[in-house]
């Protein structure tokens, strides 16, 4: 069974990526606590954490679209290899702007549009590339858990490292190790073994493989639901992350160590749902799963949000991103089992367009929202929607089956 669990590193190529991307996420997860906390230390303003999100997520929806073109139409693997290079220099400018400036945060939201520009190419890079790097194609649902799991062990573990870093080094030093933890990922990438890239011609413009793309999703109703659910989702319910802050610093009266365990609990419920998606069989009803895994996030966002207890909040808060995290990683494994190949970066980007635009426009949203109603109603109102799009969910589950079922009847 261990075996199983990890059957996706039998593959040489997909070994060196999980071991490069390990180090370098852990560094991701570091700055982004030190953005969140440099941000609100500063303003002390709820709203400005959601225009810090906002200024990473926008950029990454205007241009991901071209990012999936471009995914689609070149060297996935070189496109990676230059977002990690511009990854790593904008770390670094990063960690000399809070460095040398005593108020940073025009330099922060600026430098994390530009990270957002980089983002909008390396998402759909990555993604796609995933595929290739498995030698056995059944093993690539394992893959993506495990990569999930990779993810999810890295919010665990870097925010808690970044609020220690902070009180001990200061905010620079995160930014500092995000930058050289690309180190790790860049030399991971040289180290691959892949096939030489075969140009493909190309008889359409930009725009033409563009609308291509966007046909080939609305004529698919699975992957259209599975798009169309997510921005939902990242609108009305994913933006609670950007409020940790607020809670760690306002509600629990705690300090960057606060807010670094609360991210941290986020980190460990995503973990779990990651080694729990690792071991199901190939056999699993995986819509069902997400189903359920999207009340589980409403309950576990009803009990968290009002809890006057530290300690009993930080379970509730795991048991959220355990469902929030299960739901994602199901969406993520979906598209790269069932999309054409080649048409996996343009469906990719797409997903990322919606999730890019909904978010950053959700945590603008939830940040008037916590001024006007106050931070622990936000989160209770964000509980309830995710419990009413979890019955959106069971009704196209419900649907999906009614519909299998007619197609074995007839079959018969």
């Amino acid at each position: 069974m261990e075996y199983e669990a990890l059957r996706a590193f039998r593959s040489r190529n997909f070994r060196l990526f999980f071991g490069g991307q390990s180090l370098s996420l852990l560094g991701t997860w570091m700055q982004k606590t030190a953005v969140s906390w440099v941000v609100y230390a500063e303003t002390h303003s709820k709203f400005m954490l959601g225009v810090s999100v906002f200024a990473t997520l926008f950029p990454s929806a205007l241009f991901s679209l071209l990012g999936g073109v471009v995914s689609d139409r070149y060297s996935r693997y070189r496109v990676l290899l230059a977002t990690q290079v511009l990854s790593m220099m904008q770390a670094g400018l990063l960690a000399l702007a809070v460095f040398w400036q005593h108020d940073a945060v025009a330099a922060i939201i600026g430098l994390s549009a530009v990270l957002g520009i980089i983002n909008a190419f390396d998402v759909p890079a990555r993604q796609s590339l995933v595929y290739d790097l498995v030698d056995d194609k059944q093993d690539v649902p394992n893959a993506v858990a495990l990569n999930s799991t990779m993810l999810n062990l890295s919010k665990l573990l870097g925010p808690a490292v970044a609020g220690f870093a902070i009180e001990q080094l200061g905010a620079a030093a995160c930014f500092g190790l995000n930058a050289l933890s690309f180190v790790a990922v860049i030399g991971s990438l040289l180290a691959l073994r892949l096939p030489a890239h075969v140009a493909r011609a190309h008889p359409k413009a930009l725009l033409g493989e563009l609308a291509d793309g966007f046909r080939y999703v609305r004529d698919t109703p699975d992957i259209r639901f599975i798009i169309g659910a997510l921005g939902l989702m990242a609108l009305l319910v994913l933006p609670f992350t950007a409020l940790m802050p607020v809670y760690a610093k306002d509600v629990f009266q705690g300090t960057a160590t606060t807010f670094g365990l609360l991210d941290g609990a986020i980190g460990l419920g995503g973990f779990g749902a990651a080694l729990y998606l690792t071991s199901l069989p190939p056999s699993t009803d995986l819509g069902k799963v997400m189903t359920v895994n999207t009340f589980v996030l409403g309950v576990g966002l009803l009990l968290f949000a009002y809890t006057p207890w530290y300690w009993p909040a930080l379970a509730f808060l795991a048991v959220g991103a355990f469902g929030m995290m299960a739901q994602t990683t199901i969406n993520v494994t979906l598209l790269q089992t069932t999309v054409l190949p080649a048409m996996r970066g343009r469906v990719i980007s797409l997903y990322v367009l919606v999730y890019t635009t909904a978010l950053p426009l959700g945590s603008l949203l939830v940040g008037v929202a916590s001024e006007r109603i106050g931070v622990q109603a936000t989160v209770l109102a964000e509980g309830a929607l995710a419990l009413l799009i979890g019955l959106l969910y069971l009704r196209n589950l419900r649907q999906t089956r009614a519909s299998a079922g007619l197609l074995a009847t007839g079959g018969s």
